[in-house]
């Protein structure tokens, strides 16, 4: 696991399950809820820092989601994106990186095709087993509830970066 989060130079995220907890929540108008993680958004933010790209590749598609990764800064984001390993190779292509230089976060088989493929897969640890199986790690934290804060903490830690970042906070 080692070796493998420290050739990351791209983080990738899903959302649904993921950033969140994988509730969907909707009002009576319509309109979509989803709940993410304060602690989650400034790991990404910290990860960021060190100059590691940022990018979401969900399945669905909502305002809400292209409101926080503009709030989080995220370097690309892909919303519904039903063939993922097409928009991930689309990524590889517009960030200029390799698939060896790619970490993923995932918690469903339609993110199998993309975690095969990465230097880093993570998988949470309410996806199905076939996920797990296929992960290099898997977080103790669940989605939406600290798994991307651990995984974003762990690069950090493995690349050697994570103490220069958090020294910051104890001047």
């Amino acid at each position: 696991m080692t070796e493998q989060a420290r050739a990351v130079r791209m983080m990738i995220f899903d959302i649904d399950g993921v950033m969140t907890d994988g509730s969907l929540y909707y009002t009576d108008a319509g309109e979509e809820l989803k709940a993410f993680n304060s602690l989650d958004g400034h790991g990404l933010r910290m990860l960021a820092s060190t100059g590691v790209k940022l990018a979401i590749i969900t399945g669905r598609q909502s305002r809400l989601v292209e409101h926080r990764a503009r709030n989080l800064q995220i370097d690309y984001l892909y919303q519904g994106a039903h063939d993922k390993l097409a928009t991930f190779h689309e990524l590889l292509t517009e960030a200029g990186l390799s698939a060896e230089q790619c970490g993923y976060v995932g918690d469903d088989v339609i993110d199998l095709p993309v975690m095969r493929r990465v230097a880093f897969a993570v998988a949470v640890p309410d996806a199905p087993e076939l996920v797990r199986e296929n992960a290099h790690y898997i977080t103790r934290q669940g989605g939406g509830r600290g798994a991307v804060r651990e995984t974003c903490e762990l690069v950090m830690r493995e690349q050697g970066t994570l103490d220069g970042v958090l020294a910051q906070y104890l001047r």
